[in-house]
């Protein structure tokens, strides 16, 4: 026969009213934290699809984020190509009124003047900071300027003038992750948008026998290209052309020296990899030169100008008074100059608009995912709230009952 003791009925009323009072606990705190899954236990399907929902939606919030910094970013540099466009269009408008043969030698130089102007507020425009305090044409060189100007005297101008414009930057390899694997190129160089000419370097160096020593890598146009031992000149130019940099590379039929000549105007970077010398030994470039800034073997002939190039040298002609090499080549240079101004304008619209298309996807997409994670894990406060009042007053109750029933102690007594 099973012993009751006395002490059983407070044991059991204790051992329930702990456990209403968990659950008591358990609701107050999903409450205040507004989710119905505090443990795996509570639902460990919906807390598994919920984990995944919120790694998602800070993804795409992290997205959202980054293609909002892109739309401005790419508005600002539209903005500034746009005036360095209004700039050459006033540079041409002055050619075409220089080479009409009707104003008179002191009239031109007038002109000149103004240009030098003009070129002053288009190299202002091209060492631009952005926003966030970087250069806007700077490219990997966020914190230098891209364009130097060199002052000197220029014959008929009479006073200190720019003579040159020396470029700086590198090239431009910022991106935006606005997807999963997508990334959105930011930048664009100085060298790409300021340019004028199709660049064009001639080596010296007769590389009929030439072999690669040993496993090597350069870059061109940041494009990296890999080389293997025993690769000659002629495998070396065919990778150039394989890879995806806007150069294209051959050999020439009478030095059989390395040539590269850009497809698109702009300034062709070139640079070894670290412990390789390919470019070097080709006679392309010096050894341990910077990859964003001439960095041309001696030996070796460049052409191809820049935008500043070819301002210069419409004023320069103005000052001499030239007007047939005004309305020839001053004014041809002119127009190739806003020609790739004009490309780089229409990249920089595609780009925008595709960055608004994707915010648009995002800004529909979140919500859809945000919804989904809410069905999975957030709280019913109508059911809350009323599973809440039930347990009160079942803990309530449980309290007065078990007021009655439980028996008399020597503590009662003394009180």
């Amino acid at each position: 026969m099973q012993r009751i003791s006395t002490d059983m009925p407070n044991t059991d009323i204790q051992f329930y009213l702990r456990r209403q009072e968990e659950s008591l606990a358990s609701i107050q705190t999903k409450i205040a934290e507004q989710t119905r899954i505090r443990e795996l236990r509570d639902d460990p399907l919906a807390a598994s699809h919920a984990v995944r929902y919120e790694s998602y939606l800070a993804r795409l919030e992290r997205f959202e984020r980054n293609t909002l910094y892109a739309k401005d970013h790419f508005n600002y540099t539209d903005t500034y190509l746009r005036q360095a466009n209004d700039v050459l269009q006033r540079v041409r408008e002055i050619s075409v009124a220089g080479a009409n043969g009707i104003y008179a030698p002191e009239d031109m130089k007038y002109m000149a003047v103004e240009v030098n102007e003009l070129l002053k507020e288009l190299v202002s425009l091209s060492n631009t900071l952005g926003p966030d305090g970087r250069q806007l044409f700077g490219g990997d060189k966020a914190f230098t300027e891209p364009f130097r100007i060199v002052e000197g005297t220029v014959e008929g101008g009479g006073e200190t003038m720019v003579v040159r414009v020396e470029f700086r930057g590198a090239g431009a390899h910022r991106k935006a992750e606005v997807a999963d694997g997508t990334y959105s190129t930011l930048d664009i160089s100085g060298g790409d948008a300021f340019w004028a000419e199709k660049m064009q370097i001639f080596s010296s160096y007769d590389a009929s026998n030439y072999r690669v020593p040993k496993e090597s890598a350069f870059f061109v146009d940041g494009e990296e290209i890999n080389v293997a031992p025993g690769d000659t000149a002629q495998s070396v130019a065919a990778k150039i052309n394989d890879s995806g940099a806007p150069v294209k590379a051959s050999l020439d039929p009478v030095t059989n020296a390395l040539t590269l000549e850009g497809t698109t105007p702009h300034f062709i970077r070139l640079e070894d990899a670290e412990d390789s010398q390919v470019l070097q030994d080709l006679g392309l470039i010096l050894p341990n030169a910077d990859a964003g800034a001439p960095n041309w073997n001696p030996s070796a002939r460049v052409s191809g100008g820049s935008a500043f190039d070819m301002v210069i040298r419409l004023r320069d002609s103005l000052f001499r008074g030239d007007q047939e090499f005004i309305g020839t080549q001053g004014i041809g240079g002119i127009d190739l100059a806003l020609t790739n101004v004009q490309t780089r304008l229409a990249d920089i619209g595609s780009r925008e608009e595709r960055a608004e298309a994707t915010w648009k996807r995002l800004n529909e997409e979140i919500p859809n995912v945000t919804a989904a994670l809410s069905r999975e894990s957030s709280l019913n406060f109508a059911t809350a709230a009323t599973d809440l009042g039930m347990i009160e007053f079942a803990h309530k109750a449980t309290l007065q009952t078990a007021a009655k029933i439980l028996p008399q102690t020597l503590l009662d007594f003394l009180r």
